[in-house]
């Protein structure tokens, strides 16, 4: 990204994952989070880690001038996020999300005229018996982003709604990006938890 995001989920995954790995640190871990206060991380046995962030539920409202054509395809409807800052856009299904091609200078120009931080494009799986209940993409293309493979952030809203939606708790998100990446979530009350993995791919010193 071009600016420093107020809510990050890749950094505190990543950074709960480094702790436990190179530093021996086990049990939840407590961050301090300039956007949300304090953020916990609490690692498992079998690699995985449970992130608890603030839901972010969203309020409906109508799909803002020249979305349809920036996206390529007319949301069924739209919704802000409050304080987390995107537009939660519901499209028809899946194959929809994936086929999206955006005009991202165009979506760089909708957010912000609209005073937001990005889109998230979603519909629900195709069918049951899937291992995964929804899909999503997210473009932030003004903050640097233009599409970002998994968005932890983003499920902080996707979750409340397809919960409500579906009528279950407890569902996984896959994001259809061209790297994909799964994100087991639950809902509990004005938390949302975001389970997921983490695996480390550089390592390295800084000096300055």
């Amino acid at each position: 990204p071009l600016v420093e995001t107020n809510l990050c989920g890749h950094a505190t995954l990543a950074t709960a994952h480094t702790l436990r790995r190179e530093r021996g640190v086990v049990g939840a871990l407590r961050f301090r989070n300039r956007f949300s206060g304090i953020l916990t991380a609490q690692a498992h046995e079998d690699g995985s880690i449970t992130l608890d962030f603030p839901a972010a539920p969203g309020t409906e409202v109508p799909v803002p001038e020249g979305l349809p054509e920036a996206l390529g395809v007319k949301p069924e409807a739209a919704f802000r996020t409050g304080a987390l800052g995107d537009l939660l856009t519901v499209l028809p299904d899946e194959a929809t999300v994936r086929s999206v091609t955006p005009d991202l200078d165009a979506i760089a120009d909708l957010t912000r005229r609209e005073g937001l931080r990005g889109v998230i494009i979603t519909a629900p799986a195709p069918g049951p018996g899937l291992e995964y209940d929804f899909v999503s993409r997210f473009f932030s293309p003004a903050e640097g982003i233009l599409e970002d493979p998994v968005t932890g952030s983003a499920h902080t809203a996707l979750a409340p709604y397809w919960s409500a939606r579906i009528g279950r708790n407890g569902l996984t998100g896959l994001q259809a990006s061209a790297r994909t990446g799964l994100v087991r979530t639950a809902v509990l009350g004005d938390r949302v938890h975001l389970t997921g993995y983490a695996v480390t791919i550089l390592d390295g010193t800084l000096h300055t």
